[in-house]
């Protein structure tokens, strides 16, 4: 929603919006941008009296803005059908969807593009430095979007992916998640399945030719021509050397090598999606792959925050365990001999319900240690990680954590922090204990 704003102040709308527990980066990027944030749903608000209310997937009913807003009979839209219908209606919409690196490989999509002169519009959620911004309105005639598999807003239980009309569209993986809205994962690939069918003949569709969930839903029907990554028949990765870099083939027939500073196996396959997404709309490979060459990644996504006491802090955005356990294990590929301490925050609607708790402590397994924020959980975080002995720690308390964290940082650790919201400042905690 903070990437809706900005898109609409740029095309000149007076913007204001409101949330609650704002934090960075899109906060700072609002108020860089000028947009009033107001802190809170008051009905007060109501004084404000715009042409129209744009509601994110977060504000239900018994939101005390929300109610009056319905009370008045004021006018109002989702974020997924204002964009379609005021900024990507007629343009050759570039849709990334998967549960897993949506954000990386629109970012880098976008990113090849902006290197390729194409000066594309994009919304992504998150913020890459090579593009400064999260969300851009152009006159171009591509439009780069993270396409979310979430529902749309409490008056719209479609996926936000249908309103986008894409061209291209990218589906990276599938797995089950947003156990909130989703009974199992047959639900997620009929929506999946819905996304397919708004795909157009003329179009293309770039799918991980290793993702079982992925051939489910394509086995469903299919209207538009098919290319694959992951697989020889299509885009392959190399395997990679000790700095990270590997080769990439088309169809067996070598196109380039890629030399980056991003590490981990997912990374690689998000790279191949987005260059194969690129040549969809004419970039050669050879270009696609010099600019990812350049790319420096996405804010908290292994986002170094920090170094004290000869510590490394990074953070993560990683709140799922497939995604932790690549995030540790792309980690573990940079630094073979360093130890890792992983700090995680169960914050995701999933998470807290406690429904992926099988997989969760298993996929710690790579880390050297853990520490796991335990507070409001409906399940015993001790008992789920009871298994890892004095290797893991959980409390509830966020002080605590931190202080147990910076007493057993040495020299040379790598502490990586995950979780999908503000963690209560906890890397500047961190940094801020190491350095005393």
């Amino acid at each position: 929603m903070g990437g809706v704003a900005a898109i609409a102040q740029q095309a000149g709308f007076r913007v204001t919006g409101c949330d609650a527990n704002v934090y960075p980066p899109m906060s700072d990027q609002l108020a860089a941008l000028g947009v009033e944030l107001i802190e809170g749903y008051g009905a007060e608000q109501l004084r404000l009296d715009p042409d129209l209310w744009v509601v994110g997937n977060v504000v239900t009913r018994g939101n005390p803005l929300m109610e009056a807003i319905l009370d008045r009979g004021d006018r109002y839209q989702s974020g997924p059908q204002w964009l379609a219908e005021q900024v990507m209606n007629g343009k050759w919409v570039l849709a990334i969807a998967g549960t897993h690196g949506k954000t990386t490989t629109a970012a880098m999509l976008a990113w090849i593009l902006e290197h390729a002169d194409r000066a594309p519009g994009f919304l992504i959620g998150g913020i890459a430095p090579d593009l400064g911004v999260s969300a851009r309105s152009s006159s171009s005639d591509l439009f780069v979007i993270e396409a979310d598999e979430y529902d749309t807003a409490f008056f719209d239980k479609r996926s936000k992916f249908v309103h986008y009309r894409s061209r291209t569209a990218v589906l990276n993986n599938l797995e089950f998640d947003h156990a909130d809205i989703f009974g199992d994962l047959a639900e997620i690939e009929r929506q999946f399945h819905h996304f397919v069918r708004t795909v157009p003949s003329s179009g293309r569709i770039v799918v991980n030719a290793r993702d079982e969930a992925l051939k489910r839903v394509l086995a469903q029907g299919c209207w538009t021509p098919l290319e694959e990554f992951g697989a020889p028949a299509g885009w392959e990765a190399g395997t990679p050397d000790a700095a990270g870099g590997f080769e990439i083939a088309w169809q067996g027939r070598a196109v380039g090598r890629l030399d980056w500073g991003l590490c981990g196996e997912y990374n690689r396959l998000n790279g191949l999606a987005a260059i194969a997404a690129a040549r969809h709309v004419g970039v050669a490979p050879e270009a696609a792959i010099a600019a990812l060459a350049r790319f420096r990644g996405v804010r908290r996504r292994m986002e170094m925050r920090g170094q004290a006491r000869g510590v490394t802090l990074y953070d993560d955005f990683a709140h799922h365990p497939t995604a932790i356990r690549e995030t540790i294990t792309g980690l573990r590929q940079r630094r073979r001999e360093a130890r890792i301490l992983a700090v995680f925050e169960p914050r995701s609607n999933t998470m807290k319900k406690g429904v992926m708790n099988e997989a969760l402590a298993a996929s710690f397994a790579g880390a050297d240690r853990v520490y796991v924020y335990s507070a409001g959980l409906a399940w015993d975080a001790r008992a789920v990680f009871a298994a890892f002995g004095p290797r893991a720690r959980c409390e509830p308390s966020l002080e605590t954590l931190v202080a147990a964290i910076a007493a057993e940082a040495r020299d040379g650790d790598q502490v990586l922090v995950m979780s999908n919201g503000s963690f209560g400042g906890i890397h500047d905690k961190l940094l801020a204990a190491l350095r005393g």
